[in-house]
């Protein structure tokens, strides 16, 4: 089973050209499986039953989000073996993923996201580095692994915009907006090159020793610039990418622009942005309605 998992994800990597970090939550939901696995000790024919027992475990050690996550993980692996190993049937072919409570995403008002951006220190080559992040991500709505690992020839300042390499390795070009722009014009000019160094490569965001930025280190800084203006609970990378496309959205974004500018395969998940906005719905509601 291990050797069979490490072929589907070299299949993910080498042929579906996936990201490394889905091609890690794949290994991290897989290996899960595959300890259970060969922990479980039954006879050959008994593998169905060994399905049954894995999934009344993870009931009772994951949430519904993770419990669903884990399913279609197996199911894309079954798949594969169907596929390339001739499998004949997968055991989560009809398998029925558990009913998700319905969630809306976290947004920051214009008033915080200000507060924000504000926070940052522009006297300091860090504080610089760091505003110039946040306007470009709140700008563009970037996911963090895509705002990390931005290259200096991903970035057209001329035309104000950023071409991105995202899920799937599909690409799609973002314009920036004028104060985003701005201050990535002086951020390249005069704050980037005090970080070079042979580290530093083409990457766009350096932190003080030259080398880019992880995901993990932007997440600490932006939870300590979120600590520092009350809004710790609030916060987080992806949180700003929710605002920027709700804000698109309240100012009379077309849908299918903004699931081109999000990278969103299906247009069902930019959607969900749709349920954010019911103060904007009901301001068109009581203009249009003859009765409102």
């Amino acid at each position: 089973m291990k050797k069979l998992v490490e072929e589907f994800l070299t299949y993910l990597a080498g042929v579906k050209n996936y990201s490394y970090l889905t091609i890690v939550a794949y290994y991290s939901d897989l290996k899960d499986f595959v300890k259970f696995y060969e922990k479980e000790s039954f006879d050959k024919g008994d593998f169905s039953k060994k399905i049954i027992n894995y999934l009344e475990y993870l009931k009772k050690k994951y949430s519904p989000f993770s419990i669903a996550r884990k399913i279609s993980s197996l199911r894309s692996f079954f798949k594969f073996l169907e596929i390339e190993k001739g499998l004949k049937e997968s055991p989560f072919l009809f398998l029925e993923t558990p009913k998700l409570p319905f969630r809306l995403p976290k947004v920051l008002s214009l008033e915080e996201i200000e507060k924000l951006l504000n926070a940052c220190n522009l006297n300091t080559l860090l504080g610089y580095r760091d505003r110039t992040m946040f306007e470009l991500l709140y700008a563009t709505g970037l996911r963090v692994s895509e705002l990390v690992n931005l290259k200096l020839d991903n970035i057209n300042l001329e035309l104000g915009l950023v071409r991105v390499l995202g899920k799937g390795a599909k690409e799609r070009l973002i314009p920036i907006g004028d104060y985003a722009l701005n201050f990535l014009k002086i951020y390249l000019k005069e704050v980037r090159p005090k970080f070079l160094n042979q580290k530093s490569k083409n990457f766009v965001f350096l932190n003080k020793r030259g080398a880019p930025l992880t995901r993990q280190r932007f997440w600490q800084i932006i939870k300590q610039y979120a600590e520092k203006c009350d809004l710790k609970e609030k916060v987080s990378p992806h949180v700003i990418r929710h605002s920027f496309a709700t804000h698109l959205l309240q100012g009379g974004a077309d849908l299918r622009a903004l699931q081109m500018m999000l990278g969103h395969a299906s247009l069902s998940t930019t959607q969900i942005y749709t349920h954010l906005d019911y103060k904007r719905l009901k301001e068109v509601y009581e203009k249009y309605h003859p009765r409102a």
